[in-house]
C-alpha cells in the first residue's frame, strides 16, 4: 500500500471515529432514535453493531424504566402518579361544560384474603379486581360515556375518573356497576372469594375544580360509605363535608387530650346478688372535653380506633387502672378492677410488656385485675396472645369474655380458653321477663357456660323482672343500670365501700382531670 494510500484510510478511519463520537454525545443528550452513521458501519462494522446494540439496550432500560415508574406492577393499572397526571391534564384541557366524575373505591374484606390466603393470593385478586373495573369502563364507553383513567393508589384502594358526563345521576349509574362488578364471586384456584367495594363519588365542578379537591371529596364521601356499614356508594355533599370537618377536629382534640389529661375513669358495679355487695368494678373511660362536656365512648373510640390513637388511649387507661386497683388494695378494698382490650391493642406486639410493666410501675397486687375481651376476638386468638393470656392468668389475673351472644362462638374453643368469667350481652336478656323464647335462650346459653366450670355474669340489667328470671335460672352476678350506673370512683367508693374512715378517703383521693 502507498503512503498516500495508508494516510487516505487512516483520515477515513479518523473522521469514522469522528462521527461515532458525535453520535455518543448526542445519544447521552438523549437522542437514542436517529441511526449510526453508515460511514461508521463501513469503516467499523463491529463498532457500529456495538452502538445500534448498546443505544437498543438503554431505549429497552428506560421504557423499562418508564412502565415501572408510570405502572403498577400488581394490576397493570396506572400508579397514583401516572393516574394523577393523566387527570389534570383532562381537567386542564376541559372545553365542554359537561360533568366530570372522580371514583374512590376502597375493598371491603380485602385484608382477611392476605390475612388468611396469603400476599401471593391477595396480589392475585388485585389484579382481577383490576381486570373488572377496565371491564366496567369498555362497557361504559360502549354505552356512549366515553373513556375513563383507572388507578390504584394504594393498597386496596383503587380510583377512576370519567372526563365527560351528563350528569350525577350517570356518575351513580357506574357507581352500581362498579358494585355489581366487583360483588361477583372471585375465584382463586380451589378458593372462592367474596369481595365487596365502598365508593365515594365527586363530581367536577360541583364538588371542586382540582384534582386534590376532588380527592379529597371522594375519600370523605368513601369513609362515610365504608362508616354506614360497606357495601355502599355515596355521592359527596356539604354534610358530609361538614362531618368530615368535624371528625377532624375530634380527632385533632384526640392527640391533645392525652397530652392536657382529659381522659378521666368512671367505675360500674358488678353486684352479686346472694351477698349484695359488688364483687369488681368495670372501668370506664369517659373524656371531659373542655368544649363538649363529658363525651362517652362511643363518641370518640371510632375515631380513636381509626386514626391509632386508641392504643395511646389503651395504655393512658392500663396505667390509670393499675394506679387505682394498687390503691384499694392498700386501703383494704378486695374489689377487682375489670378493663376492656381492644382487638387493636392486642395486636400490639409489646402489649403484655407494657402491661406487666404498669403492674410493676404501681405494685398492683394482680389479683386485683381483670381483663375483658370480646366474644369475636377470643374466639380469633393466636397461640401467642393465649399464651400471654394464660400466664398472666397463673399470675392471679382474672380473665373474662365480654359481650357474649353477640358473636359466633365455638364452645370447644370456649373450653380451651384461658377464662375465668363470661358475661352474657344485654341482647340475649333484654326479653326475658317477657318472651318464653328468650328465656329458653338464655337458660341454655347459662347451662353450657356453667357446665365448663366459668362463673356467669349478666350485663345490661334494666329491670326488676329480668333479674328475678335470671336469678330462677341460675344466675347471681350481674351489671346494668338497674343496680348501679357508671360513676366517678370516690362515689363509686361512697357506695360499695361504706365502712372506710378518714385515712381511707384521704389514701383514695385522686386529682380532678384538667379542662383547659
Amino acid at each position: 500500500m502507498s503512503w498516500a494510500s495508508a494516510r487516505q484510510t487512516v483520515a477515513t478511519t479518523a473522521t469514522a471515529i469522528d462521527m461515532a463520537t458525535e453520535r455518543l454525545v448526542s445519544a447521552a443528550h438523549g437522542d437514542l432514535q436517529s441511526p449510526v452513521p453508515g460511514d461508521i458501519a463501513r469503516e467499523m462494522p463491529d463498532l457500529s453493531v456495538a452502538m445500534e446494540s448498546l443505544f437498543s439496550q438503554v431505549r429497552t432500560n428506560l421504557d423499562h424504566v418508564q412502565t415501572l415508574a408510570l405502572f403498577d406492577q400488581i394490576t397493570g393499572l396506572a400508579n397514583r402518579t401516572s393516574f394523577c397526571r393523566q387527570v389534570e391534564r383532562h381537567l386542564a384541557e376541559r372545553v365542554e361544560e359537561r360533568k366530570a366524575a372522580l371514583f374512590f373505591i376502597d375493598l371491603d374484606g380485602f385484608k382477611g384474603v392476605n390475612d388468611t390466603l396469603g400476599h401471593a393470593a391477595g396480589d392475585q385478586l388485585l389484579a382481577r379486581v383490576a381486570g373488572r373495573l377496565r371491564e366496567v369502563v369498555m362497557a361504559q364507553v360502549a354505552a356512549g360515556s366515553g373513556d375513563a383513567v383507572i388507578g390504584r393508589l394504594a393498597g386496596d384502594e383503587f380510583t377512576m375518573f370519567f372526563p365527560n358526563l351528563p350528569g350525577h345521576s350517570a356518575a351513580a349509574r357506574i357507581a352500581r356497576a362498579i358494585q355489581f362488578a366487583l360483588g361477583e364471586r372471585f375465584d382463586l384456584g380451589s378458593q372462592h372469594v367474596d369481595l365487596g367495594a365502598s365508593i365515594g363519588i365527586a363530581c367536577y365542578p360541583d364538588h371542586g375544580e382540582t384534582l386534590t379537591a376532588l380527592l379529597r371529596a371522594a375519600d370523605v364521601a368513601m369513609y362515610h360509605a365504608k362508616h354506614e356499614g360497606r357495601g355502599r356508594a355515596e355521592m359527596y355533599s356539604a354534610e358530609l363535608a361538614l362531618e368530615a370537618s368535624d371528625r377532624a377536629d375530634l380527632e385533632r382534640d384526640l392527640m391533645l387530650a392525652l397530652q392536657r389529661d382529659e381522659f378521666i375513669l368512671e367505675f360500674q358495679a358488678q353486684i352479686d346478688i346472694g351477698s349484695g355487695s359488688a364483687v369488681a368494678a368495670e372501668a370506664l373511660v369517659r373524656w371531659a372535653h373542655p368544649e363538649r362536656d363529658i363525651l362517652m365512648p362511643g363518641a370518640f373510640v371510632t375515631v380513636a380506633e381509626e386514626s391509632g390513637v386508641i392504643v395511646a388511649l389503651g395504655d393512658w387507661v392500663m396505667d390509670r387502672v393499675c394506679e387505682t386497683a394498687a390503691r384499694w388494695a392498700a386501703a383494704g378494698i378486695s374489689q377487682r378492677i375489670a378493663i376492656n382490650i381492644s382487638t387493636r391493642e392486642l395486636g400490639q406486639a409489646d402489649f403484655f410488656l407494657r402491661l406487666r410493666h404498669a403492674i410493676a410501675t404501681h405494685q398492683t397486687p394482680t389479683t386485683m385485675l381483670e381483663l375483658e375481651i370480646s366474644e369475636s376476638l377470643a374466639m380469633e386468638m393466636e397461640p401467642r396472645v393465649l399464651d400471654q393470656l394464660a400466664a398472666l392468668r397463673r399470675d392471679g389475673v382474672r380473665v373474662a369474655i365480654d359481650d357474649f351472644g353477640t358473636g359466633y362462638s365455638n364452645l370447644s374453643r370456649l373450653k380451651e380458653l384461658p377464662v375465668d368469667r363470661v358475661k352474657i350481652d344485654r341482647s340475649l336478656v333484654r326479653d326475658i321477663a317477657t318472651s318464653a323464647e328468650a328465656r329458653t335462650i338464655c337458660s341454655a346459653v347459662v347451662g353450657l357456660i356453667q357446665g365448663l366450670g366459668l362463673e356467669v355474669v349478666v350485663e345490661g340489667i334494666e329491670s326488676e323482672a329480668q333479674m328475678d328470671m335470671l336469678r330462677v335460672i341460675g344466675c347471681t352476678q350481674f351489671q346494668g343500670y338497674h343496680l348501679a350506673r357508671p360513676t366517678g370512683e370516690q362515689a363509686y367508693l361512697d357506695r360499695f365501700t361504706p365502712t372506710e374512715s378518714p385515712d381511707r378517703v384521704l389514701l383514695l383521693r385522686q386529682p380532678e382531670p384538667r379542662r383547659g
